[in-house]
């Protein structure tokens, strides 16, 4: 029966202890080195002669808070034994593998366990990406009524968490399929990746296609977001032109009369003289503004 070894932020001591005595000074100081924010290794599983090394980055996303963090998890797997290394994030909590632990059955052998662990990170990565497809959604139906600014902002956030997704989801993917390749192997012992682990890696391989093909697909909804966006500060801005345009032109005849009988004339002018010139003037002013005011709004122009 193979054993499955969980450390949370282990010493040195406590890595020695647990892994191959022939262990590679460069997987060890991997192991040892301390989660950080925005600078996460890149996951990957290579072939050692006793023993398969490999760094896997598990994600978490917070809706409340509109952000996504990483918990890593490093692993060391021989024919019988699982070590996984569990590191805290800064001011995070760091993944728990006990509810995946406790799924394994009793003659699961450390490869066997190994895939378990991983088609569980393939499942976060699916909740992940359904999660993005909810926040864009949710955008998208808010653009008509939220700030233009705001929302420029968020669409720039989620575009820059796609990328991260992609630059840690891409090589994960890529990892699993050297398992289902059968490129991935110990070269010395027993081999930890048997013809029936292999094929059970097909599963979390296709999860993590899935999730892949739905970032792609979370990338196009968020160029339609921004494209729709665009489409909207444009219309309003023409909505503003047009309302200036219609009060320019409302204000356009009142300065024409005015300029009209503000004029010198040399020659009798009849209106001048006229006992209701003023109020004939004021008159027209009034009749043409309410006459342009009414053609503006039957056109919706105002």
């Amino acid at each position: 029966m193979a054993e499955w070894i969980d450390l949370l932020d282990p010493d040195e001591a406590e890595l020695r202890k647990a892994t191959p005595p022939q262990i590679h000074a460069r997987a060890l100081e991997q192991l040892l080195r301390p989660a950080r924010h925005d600078d996460e290794p890149r996951p990957r599983l290579e072939g050692h002669d006793h023993y398969i090394f490999g760094v896997f980055l598990v994600p978490v996303c917070i809706r409340e808070d509109d952000r996504v963090f990483y918990q890593e998890v490093d692993v060391v797997i021989t024919h019988d034994v699982l070590v996984t290394v569990s590191k805290t994030p800064p001011g995070e909590h760091p993944y728990d593998p006990r509810p995946t632990r406790e799924s394994c059955r009793t003659d699961d052998s450390a490869g066997m366990m190994f895939y378990r662990l991983v088609d569980d990170i393939a499942e976060h990565y699916l909740d992940l990406v359904d999660e993005l497809d909810a926040e864009i959604d949710e955008l998208e139906d808010n653009v008509e009524t939220a700030p233009a600014a705001m929302t420029r902002v968020r669409l720039s956030e989620l575009r820059h968490d796609l990328l991260h997704i992609r630059h840690t989801l891409a090589p994960t993917r890529d990892a699993i399929r050297r398992v289902v390749d059968n490129v991935v192997e110990v070269t010395e012992g027993e081999e930890v990746f048997p013809h029936d682990v292999e094929v059970a890696f097909n599963s979390a391989y296709d999860k993590l296609l899935r999730a892949f093909d739905g970032l792609e697909l979370s990338r196009d909804l968020i160029a339609s977001v921004r494209d729709y966006l665009q489409s909207k500060v444009s219309n309003d801005q023409n909505e503003v032109t047009k309302k200036l345009t219609a009060l320019a032109s409302m204000l356009l005849v009142p300065t024409f009369i005015v300029g009209l009988y503000g004029q010198n004339f040399r020659h009798h002018f009849p209106e001048l003289d006229w006992q209701w010139g003023y109020a004939w003037s004021w008159a027209l002013i009034v009749v043409t503004t309410i006459a342009q005011l009414v053609f503006f709004k039957r056109r919706k122009w105002i």
